[in-house]
Parts: structure tokens; sequence; C-alpha cells
């Protein structure tokens, strides 16, 4: 079993990546705060670039990207470029 390490996005991609996620995922931040186990004034925070997402948030934020497919991967392409 291999452990994943979690996205490290610098401030302020961080906040627009989580935004870009929820909005495309068609959540509000109630919604998405849920979704994490975190509260709406967490994930505020995150989206105006406040406070950064633990790497156990992190790590559900990837998976999220992820189980989006292409457009996930489209959403990290944008912010990690290689």
């Amino acid at each position: 079993m291999t452990i994943k390490k979690p996205l490290a996005i610098n401030q302020p991609e961080v906040g627009q990546i989580i935004r870009d996620l929820r909005l495309l995922a068609g959540l509000t931040q109630e919604q998405f705060a849920a979704t994490l186990g975190v509260t709406y004034t967490t994930i505020n925070r995150w989206e105006n670039g406040r406070s950064k997402p633990s790497p156990l948030a992190m790590g559900k934020i990837e998976g999220m990207l992820e189980e989006m497919g292409a457009q996930g991967q489209d959403l990290l392409a944008k912010y990690l470029p290689n």
C-alpha cells in the first residue's frame, strides 16, 4: 500500500481551486463544507485565502478532483502546471 502525499498548492491558488471545484460540483459553501466535514466558515476562509486546508482536507479535495475525471484533471492542470 502506498501513501499518497496531498497536493501542495500555494496561496492564493488553493483558495481558487477550492472555489472552482465547489462551483463545478454545483455546491454552496455550506454543502461543500458538509461534504468535507468542516464548517462553512472554514470553506469561506480557504476561498478567501485567510487559511489553508489541513493535509487531511487536501487529501479529500484531491479525491474529489480525481472523481470528477477530466474536469478535475483540467482544474489540476490549471493550478499545477507541469
